[in-house]
């Protein structure tokens, strides 16, 4: 199954409010059907007037990772904490790792690689808190 040459003009490409997250708009960028399904790359930018809803989640994927162009994002991951990401930070998630956005700037934009293209996203409910070791 070969690949395909594949190019995207952002003069060309318009952002689309479908896809994983309501709050988001998308712009393929064409590897999804170059790769056929292998992996997907897309920016996906904040929509005007929406918030995130802070749903703990997992994405059934082999690779996802992250590229913060513009504006900042907080996230949360389990045994990580809170994360806050700006210009210039790159984030991997390992597979299946439990995680959620708490807010982002009117102004986010990113650029998201994930592998599978078709990947599977599962809402969780809240992880258990840690318990602290006893004092004495």
């Amino acid at each position: 199954m070969k690949t395909r040459f594949a190019v995207s003009h952002g003069s060309k490409s318009k952002f689309v409010q479908r896809g994983l997250r309501a709050y988001f708009e998308y712009r393929d960028l064409g590897i999804k059907r170059a790769t056929r399904g292998k992996v997907v790359a897309h920016l996906i930018r904040a929509r005007p007037g929406k918030a995130p809803h802070g749903q703990w989640h997992r994405h059934d994927c082999k690779v996802q990772f992250v590229y913060v162009l513009r504006g900042t994002a907080v996230f949360e991951y389990e045994g990580v904490g809170k994360v806050t990401m700006k210009p210039g930070s790159c984030f991997y998630q390992p597979p299946g790792i439990r995680h959620r956005e708490l807010s982002h700037s009117k102004d986010l934009e990113l650029l998201e690689i994930v592998a599978p293209a078709n990947f599977r996203t599962v809402s969780l409910e809240k992880p258990a808190a840690r318990k602290s070791p006893a004092r004495r």
